[in-house]
């Protein structure tokens, strides 16, 4: 990643404290990908360091930091953990690419309306899943789903995505890759869990990935919630942890 794409924030006497790429979530400024340059800190005085620095703001980084932070009165967003695929060095299976899917669904490219998803999406992530949204549907679609698939979210929308649909053409799963910064990457996996079709987001997902692996994608990466039991599919899948990363919300300033 080119160092023009890091801040960095220096204390009192100029030297290198932490480093992060600048965004926006949950309409706050946002530090992803924080990093400690200097490590002789331990995480008190980074924490300390931080809510000095970036108060109100959203930061991604390092879980004893964060554990640290909430230790302090930040609000945890979400305990993730980051996975990848070597598609080179570990090819996906032939008979990934293309295979039916079950009970008579079809696979269809990700080119529908953001509401055609919605139920589906919706019942994936319900009140007890971990990655719920709490929003009203009209949030989700204006928030979540719209933003994602037009390229507004993380990235344009890959051509290997794919959704499935039932004999009356409606949504009940899908498998959406986006371009992250030139990064392929796993955006959403679900399927609709009341109209049964156990274990298509594996199914959509073999048949993504074997799509982009025929494309030369050289690798793919997701990110997990901790508490998501989809972390097991993904590793059954060839998926290897990278890092974890903590997210919260740094108190405001008093």
């Amino acid at each position: 990643m080119p160092e023009t794409d890091w801040v960095v924030r220096y204390d009192g006497s100029g030297a290198a404290v932490l480093r992060f790429q600048q965004g926006e979530r949950e309409g706050r400024p946002w530090a992803d990908l924080l990093e400690l340059v200097d490590d002789s800190l331990d995480a008190a005085d980074a924490a300390e360091f931080v809510r000095a620095e970036l108060p109100g703001w959203v930061v991604s980084g390092p879980p004893e930091l964060g554990l640290r932070l909430l230790g302090d009165g930040a609000r945890k967003l979400r305990h993730a953990h980051t996975f990848r695929r070597d598609l080179r060095a570990d090819p996906p299976p032939a008979d990934w690419a293309g295979a039916p899917l079950r009970e008579g669904l079809r696979a269809v490219p990700c080119d529908r309306a953001p509401e055609e998803l919605l139920e589906s999406w919706r019942a994936a992530f319900d009140p007890a899943h971990v990655d719920h949204f709490h929003g009203d549907d009209t949030q989700a679609l204006a928030e979540r789903i719209g933003p994602l698939l037009a390229g507004r979210a993380i990235g344009p929308v890959l051509p290997s995505s794919l959704l499935a649909v039932d004999a009356e053409d409606r949504v009940v799963g899908g498998a959406v890759l986006t371009d992250r910064d030139g990064l392929p990457w796993v955006a959403e996996v679900f399927r609709h869990p009341q109209r049964g079709y156990r274990g298509l987001g594996a199914d959509l997902l073999r048949r993504a990935i074997a799509d982009a692996a025929g494309h030369g994608v050289a690798d793919v990466q997701l990110v997990v919630s901790e508490g998501n039991p989809a972390r097991r599919v993904y590793e059954a899948l060839g998926f290897v942890l990278l890092e974890t990363s903590l997210t919260v919300i740094v108190p405001d300033a008093a």
